[in-house]
């Protein structure tokens, strides 16, 4: 893999990881377009650098509310901020258990198999089209006010195990875990920050 390849998949990165469409599968995709053939441990490798670089963004973008999330987490100020951070780690627990006891397994799907990578993409747009549907419908409306609660300890672990099945390239993380969330019934606003603060932790300790 040369400069420009790296730059161009440094690009793919950036516009999709903000998106619903996975930033992996479509990195595995112009693997291909590009020719580039990487090992299942190198493409996994060069994925988590651009990911930390995603995640650097994020924390820039989101610092007005990460700044107090670090504060009251760090000095034990038992208030909402230091719950919700508790809440992510909570979130975390089963993509951690994913990447220390099935790693080599997932490393095998970072091998060019387009055909995974397209399933898991036609996955992700079915669940993005359910949840919408699910969020909009009648029943819906008439359950929650269409409005949706905040995120509670165990949404947070179900939100978690979507994001632990989201490591299959062309599966959303994004676009699983917020809409794990809308379909059991939280805030579409809540879950979308929360699922952009529940990727720091694993992207970081993978790196």
């Amino acid at each position: 893999m040369d400069w420009l390849q790296a730059l161009i998949l440094g690009i793919i990165q950036g516009l999709a990881e903000y998106l619903p469409i996975s930033s992996s599968g479509h990195l595995e995709i112009f693997r291909q377009i590009l020719g580039i053939d990487l090992g299942g441990k190198e493409s996994l490798a060069f994925d988590v650098t651009l990911h930390v670089a995603t995640v650097l963004s994020t924390i820039f973008i989101l610092w007005k509310e990460f700044l107090p999330l670090c504060t009251s987490f760090f000095t034990f100020k038992r208030d909402e901020n230091f719950t919700y951070v508790l809440k992510i780690l909570v979130s975390c627990i089963p993509v951690a258990i994913v990447g220390l006891a099935f790693k080599p397994i997932v490393e095998q799907f970072f091998e060019g198999n387009l055909v995974i990578v397209g399933t898991c993409l036609m996955v992700t747009a079915l669940l993005l089209a359910f949840s919408y549907f699910f969020r909009t419908s009648p029943v819906a409306a008439l359950k929650k006010g269409n409005e949706g609660r905040d995120i509670t300890w165990v949404d947070a672990i179900i939100i978690g195990i979507a994001q632990a099945v989201a490591v299959l390239p062309g599966l959303s993380r994004s676009g699983t875990t917020i809409a794990t969330g809308i379909i059991i019934g939280d805030k579409r606003e809540k879950v979308a920050t929360f699922s952009f603060f529940m990727v720091i932790i694993p992207i970081l300790g993978e790196a």
